[in-house]
């Protein structure tokens, strides 16, 4: 059964965030293999988003380590209730998702930077750690960066169709 935000712990909540990093670095990363012969600019848009998801999933890691030592948990973040449903694309299913556009690249990469905002902004305002709700902050307004220049190709893209 899908669990909503609030009944998650600290620990759980720190967990998934390390989590939703990971995922959407993945989908990053395969998004600019995907299209590296299409536009060069956007591709470079998912590589450097790809290496900022993944710098922050470190940095959460760590934090994680930190507070709860290598304990790891079961829960991903489809097991929460609140939309988290930006797809992850392995290697091995690079093929399957060939007919997707860049469009809906774009538009799946603004999906999950508007559910990775949405969850650090809910996590921010709950955490009594004022370091991490620091960091949960930080996260959120990196979203939102991401979100915009998303956002911007989304619109570029659309002119020139």
């Amino acid at each position: 059964m899908k669990r909503d935000f609030a009944s998650l712990n600290p620990q759980e909540a720190l967990w998934v965030a390390v989590a939703i990093e990971e995922r959407n670095a993945q989908i990053y990363e395969n998004f600019a293999s995907m299209f590296q012969d299409y536009d060069r600019e956007t591709v470079e848009i998912f590589k450097e988003m790809a290496a900022e998801e993944w710098e922050h999933g470190k940095e959460l890691e760590s934090r994680y380590r930190k507070c709860y030592g290598e304990q790891r948990l079961e829960l991903v973040p489809g097991d929460i209730q609140q939309p988290m449903e930006a797809p992850v694309v392995s290697e091995g299913e690079l093929f399957i998702y060939q007919g997707l556009s860049m469009r809906e690249a774009l538009e799946v990469g603004l999906r999950a930077e508007r559910e990775a905002r949405d969850y650090y902004r809910h996590l921010a305002k709950r955490t009594s750690d004022e370091e991490l709700r620091k960091l949960y902050q930080e996260l959120a307004d990196t979203e939102d960066d991401h979100e915009r220049r998303l956002g911007n190709k989304l619109r570029e893209h659309a002119e020139r169709a």
